[in-house]
């Protein structure tokens, strides 16, 4: 079983248009469910993976929507605590251009208060964490406290960073909290934005004059203790340096985006999916995986991150949509 832990929140997205001075009426804001470690369950569930789902979620009306699309989707729920606290709310503002602008609502909500469930069932072979749950506390203490146990007793831990700057109070105090977390980390997924803004590095106009600078500092990472570590380059696809420091790079695959609402989360779900299936999801195997795996690995990510661009929000695959992919091909 695949354990993770993070926020489940709702996003409150502009469903009209803005009028040309680039208010939208609050009227027409329509909720979305998700959040990036809710995504990544969701999306492991599909791909017919056992996940369970660690976090404190709201008993409001929109936390029993967030409980109730878990559980539609195969999500186990043991792990899953309740509570009266409100559930985290971001509000999409759109400018005359297009552009997003996020608030979060994020004071004395249900997700911030996890509690430590303590030593986890001896089935989970991976624990994947990131995004806002390492970000607010006091959960993300828990977490990291759970990041370090698990490590420490041979289980896999996936961290996706995810980063939310705006939430980010003191960047350097978080960057230097990111190198702590590396030595107990077994695989790093991120994406090159945010593997740039954690190595302070300029990506410019275009990303691939930045992209050696950007893998110089994952090299760094990856030493630091990551088995492997794994950038997202958006449309252009995605890039891993593996145990034996050698580079993998798969295209993406064409698409016609609809958005890229939770297209990260599903590279995420379909890296531990494909890994879990070969029996890669441990620390020494997975730095002993060779370039035909992880060729096959990335592959099938890109394919189902996709499947989720082609769609609106955060949509991810099932297994039967993947079938020129077949986790067992």
């Amino acid at each position: 079983m695949i354990v993770v832990g993070g926020e489940a929140l709702v996003d409150l997205v502009p469903a009209a248009r803005p009028e040309p001075s680039g208010t939208t009426e609050l009227a027409d804001l329509s909720p979305r469910l998700g959040g990036g470690p809710y995504n990544v369950a969701i999306a492991l569930a599909l791909l017919d993976t056992r996940v369970a789902f660690l976090s404190r979620v709201s008993e409001d009306a929109f936390g029993r929507a967030l409980v109730d699309r878990l559980d539609s989707s195969g999500v186990d729920l043991s792990l899953l605590q309740r509570g009266q606290e409100p559930t985290t709310l971001a509000v999409v503002g759109l400018g005359a251009d297009g552009s997003a602008r996020y608030t979060f609502y994020v004071e004395g909500t249900a997700d911030r208060v996890v509690a430590d469930p303590g030593p986890l069932p001896a089935e989970v072979r991976a624990v994947c964490l990131g995004t806002l749950g390492m970000v607010l506390e006091p959960g993300a203490s828990r977490y990291e406290d759970l990041l370090r146990r698990e490590s420490a007793r041979g289980t896999l831990v996936a961290l996706d960073p995810n980063i939310r700057a705006e939430m980010i109070e003191d960047a350097a105090a978080y960057r230097r909290r990111f190198l702590g977390w590396l030595p107990d980390v077994g695989l790093l997924k991120l994406s090159v934005e945010d593997a740039a803004w954690l190595a302070g590095v300029e990506l410019g106009e275009d990303p691939e004059e930045g992209l050696p600078a950007v893998v110089a500092a994952a090299r760094e990472w990856r030493g630091a203790g990551p088995a492997a570590v794994v950038l997202t380059l958006g449309g252009d696809g995605l890039l891993a340096l593996t145990g034996d420091d050698e580079v993998v790079r798969v295209p993406g695959v064409p698409v016609e985006v609809v958005d890229t609402i939770g297209a990260g989360d599903t590279v995420c779900a379909a890296l531990l999916a494909w890994l879990e299936d070969r029996e890669l999801l441990s620390p020494d195997r997975l730095r002993a995986a060779g370039r035909e795996a992880w060729e096959g690995a990335l592959g099938f990510a890109a394919q189902a991150a996709a499947i989720t661009c082609s769609r609106p929000g955060a949509q991810p695959p099932r297994s039967g949509d993947l079938a020129g992919w077949r986790l067992n091909s």
